[in-house]
């Protein structure tokens, strides 16, 4: 491929197939797709050299485009966004000429992220020495700590991660039967809550499509695990207040709808 400066781009991954909540990406949230809406997010941060939306569905194909970003269509079988970001990534790299240095993952279920958060995580890469970047914030209560769907991160001293778990970790023995504080717990710090945002050096990308699913990640159905089981770093930056809601359902959908002022 031709030589170029490095580039960083956003790939927001959008299937039509959902479990839950099908054709989620084209639920409408203020007159518009919800892919218009988290693409036009991603497109606030101004850190993008290109934005791609990587979806089997030429509806969201055609939504995507009309809101500024490309589109690229992924195989519908592919099992996780992770392989959907290199699928797209391939097919665009292939028509430009030239590779990606940076590649950021950014749900297509997540119109309110703040453009803030995914320049934290960009910058994070891009500084630093590890393969992946995330974020997390600090767990308060016990009901959040507990809920299977909520994933939670063991920190190393360094802060990268140890392990991703849908169980509570890191195991508070003596306090989890009676729901008291652990000691030598800080208060509001009970666990980390992960946040589905990610960066990834390119040529990770290229290694993790090689990969076979991790006995891990296919327990606790985290793709991230494939990276930690065969040895990748991930960084964890950690911010202050928890995110606004994504939609996962028809109930968040309302709730996001409520946020937009558009019921």
């Amino acid at each position: 491929m031709a030589e170029r400066s490095a580039a960083l781009v956003a790939v927001i991954p959008a299937r039509i197939g959902s479990t839950r909540f099908p054709e989620k990406p084209l639920a409408q949230i203020a007159g518009v797709p919800m892919i218009t809406r988290v693409v036009e997010r991603v497109r606030e941060s101004r850190a993008f050299d290109h934005i791609l939306v990587a979806t089997d569905e030429e509806r969201i194909a055609n939504a995507a485009r009309n809101a500024g970003a490309d589109a690229r269509m992924t195989d519908p079988d592919l099992a996780n966004g992770t392989l959907r970001c290199h699928a797209a990534l391939c097919q665009w790299e292939a028509e430009v000429g030239y590779e990606a240095t940076w590649v950021v993952n950014v749900q297509g279920d997540e119109p309110l992220i703040d453009p803030a958060l995914i320049d934290l995580v960009a910058k994070a890469l891009l500084e630093d020495a590890q393969d992946i970047a995330t974020c997390g914030h600090a767990i308060d209560n016990w009901e959040e700590f507990k809920n299977p769907n909520v994933v939670k991160i063991a920190m190393r001293e360094d802060g990268e991660a140890l392990y991703f778990s849908r169980a509570p970790i890191p195991y508070p023995r003596d306090a989890y039967a009676t729901e008291s504080w652990p000691q030598g717990v800080p208060a509001g710090q009970l666990g980390i809550r992960h946040i589905g945002l990610y960066a990834y050096r390119a040529r990770f990308l290229k290694v993790y499509q090689t990969l076979p699913p991790a006995r891990i990640e296919v327990l606790e159905s985290l793709e991230q695990l494939r990276a930690l089981a065969n040895g990748f770093r991930i960084k964890v930056c950690m911010i202050q207040d928890a995110p606004l809601p994504g939609v996962d359902t028809a109930q968040d959908l309302e709730k996001v709808r409520a946020l937009f002022g558009s019921r």
